[in-house]
């Protein structure tokens, strides 16, 4: 970072109350955004330091931007100081694989932009077609970072989202609540250049194939419902549907090795948190009952096929699915992570509000 980023920082630091007791990650967290908060200027604070109680908190999207506006700053608005920061601010609030699935996110709506100028170049798509892929507004920069409320208050939040991309904290003293955390892929696996095989969410895929083929016909039939695979998760952004009924085959039917994935393919969404974080969130699952959580898959068992598996426990939910994409293939993934009765820190807020007297 530059000068003036490391002396902001240094600043702000010194400015936290440490008598209070605090994660390690949560007051590198609270740091680096601090030092991102008092950096904006007066657009970006219009933007993208909103009140705590701003709706837009308690809305996500992963559509491009051309199709739906965000709130917050604009990442390509920013210095490369600010720049910098979020990266900072990402890295100490996620996991080395976390951080890396979420960038390289980002990274490919560049990648995308590549693809389909070549698709262009080479005459097999049309100048509406074309035209159309322009006006989604895929870039790196169009990811927006917003404040709700301020990192030297009790209770705030930041969110960092984009094009398949939806990371949300949410602070209320030492405790933190960390979903909805969408991510996807598209496509998912590059199909060709320097980046052909590129899979960011490769192992989410992998280990729900692994555990669906390691599954007897008589368990088959019972984890997989009938019909197509969907179009989307479920529970997408904008369906304003709900996974109230769990279906699917129950852990406990399960042999121990075939538990041993699905455990695998949980931890993948867990520990894409910072480890301390992780573990809680963790041992909370663990604690509520592997033997309590079903596993449900809709469409072939093939990766190249459209498919869509749910791991629906007691305390939280995970959506994959992969239809569409470039070429008409299964080639285009969404998947979220939410921890049930706490989005957005519901849970949390209910016990800081009925503790605290708030005018």
């Amino acid at each position: 970072m530059g000068k003036w980023c490391s002396t902001l920082l240094v600043v702000f630091w010194g400015s936290l109350n440490t008598t209070t007791a605090q994660p390690a990650y949560q007051s590198e967290i609270k740091a680096f955004a601090g030092a991102l908060f008092q950096s904006f200027n007066q657009i970006q604070k219009r933007t993208g330091a909103l009140s705590f109680q701003d709706t837009a908190r308690l809305k996500w999207n992963n559509l491009p931007v051309g199709l739906r506006a965000r709130s917050g700053a604009p990442l390509s608005g920013m210095s490369d100081d600010q720049r910098k920061i979020v990266h900072r601010i990402l890295s100490a609030s996620l996991s080395s694989q976390g951080y890396l699935k979420s960038t390289s996110i980002i990274h490919l709506d560049e990648l995308l932009n590549t693809y389909y100028k070549g698709l262009y170049n080479k005459k097999e798509i049309t100048d509406t077609v074309y035209s159309f892929i322009q006006g989604l507004q895929w870039s790196p920069g169009n990811y927006f970072f917003a404040f709700f409320g301020s990192p030297l208050e009790h209770t705030w939040g930041y969110k960092l989202e984009g094009h398949h991309l939806s990371v949300n904290f949410t602070f209320s003293g030492d405790q933190v609540a960390v979903t909805p955390f969408f991510m996807g892929t598209d496509p998912a696996e590059y199909p060709e250049s320097d980046y052909a095989g590129l899979r960011v969410l490769g192992q989410e895929e992998d280990l729900g194939l692994r555990l669906i083929r390691m599954l007897s016909p008589e368990q088959k039939k019972k984890a997989t419902q009938s019909g197509e695979a969907p179009q989307d998760i479920i529970t997408a952004a904008e369906s304003g549907k709900r996974l109230i009924e769990k279906w699917g085959l129950k852990a406990d039917e399960m042999k121990p090795e075939q538990q041993a994935v699905l455990q695998a393919m949980i931890r993948e969404y867990v520990f894409n948190l910072e480890y301390d974080k992780a573990l809680a969130a963790y041992e909370k699952i663990l604690k509520a009952g592997i033997g309590e959580v079903y596993f449900g898959w809709i469409g072939p068992y093939e990766e190249n096929e459209p498919h869509y598996f749910v791991i629906n426990g007691p305390t939280f939910l995970i959506e994959f699915d992969n239809n569409g994409g470039p070429r008409n293939g299964a080639n285009h993934i969404h998947t979220i992570w939410r921890e049930k009765g706490n989005e957005y820190g519901e849970d949390l807020l209910k016990k800081h509000y009925s503790t605290e007297k708030h005018k």
